[in-house]
């Protein structure tokens, strides 16, 4: 998986960088589709509610392209907030798809049983 983390007003260090990608392989293993990822960290010169770092990442898996952002009072809070919001939101895509093939299947046996009407 390719990992791209840029940094906005504040310096990425390779302390961030490494637990980022620890992180990320979790979710690599979640949706093997998983092929590329961007984070941004932005500092926030106003101070906000959520805290004076902001995280943003979006990652492409095939044709979906999930996102997802958050605030903390460090670099770390952010990032692992916004790894939490990028999981939920993997592992929602994957329950429905899921449902959606296990529902195929049931209904795949009843379609094939019904009868066919005669010609008259």
């Amino acid at each position: 998986m390719d990992v791209v983390m840029k940094g906005r007003g504040e310096r990425v260090t390779g302390q961030a960088r490494a637990r980022l990608e620890r992180k990320l392989q979790h979710l690599s293993k979640l949706d093997g589709r998983l092929d590329r990822v961007e984070v941004e960290v932005t500092r926030e010169s106003r101070g906000r509610i959520g805290g004076g770092h902001r995280a943003e990442a979006w990652g492409r898996s095939g044709r979906r392209t999930y996102r997802a952002h958050a605030s903390g009072e460090d670099v770390a809070a952010a990032l692992e907030l916004m790894l939490d919001r990028l999981e939920r939101q993997i592992t929602e895509a994957h329950r429905r798809r899921r449902a959606r093939a296990v529902a195929a299947k049931r209904r795949a046996p009843a379609e094939s049983r019904a009868p066919i009407p005669a010609p008259e």
